[in-house]
């Protein structure tokens, strides 16, 4: 699945949730999407959990 379709399958989700239950229904479904995303990462190595956390404290990166 091209990154493109995922966009709208997602894009179609959101919407559907949102007509459907309401704006706080959708929300918490955006957040929900984006954590698992972030997890997702986090399992195929692709994301180091501790320079995501040294962002959120303000600390700096290597690079």
């Amino acid at each position: 699945m091209t990154s493109t379709k995922t966009g709208i399958l997602i894009g179609a989700v959101l919407a559907l949730t949102w007509a459907i239950v309401g704006f706080w229904a959708f929300f918490f479904v955006a957040v929900a999407m984006a954590i698992g995303a972030i997890v997702g990462r986090v399992v195929d190595g692709r994301l180091d959990l501790s320079s995501l956390v040294d962002v959120f404290r303000g600390g700096r990166s290597s690079s």
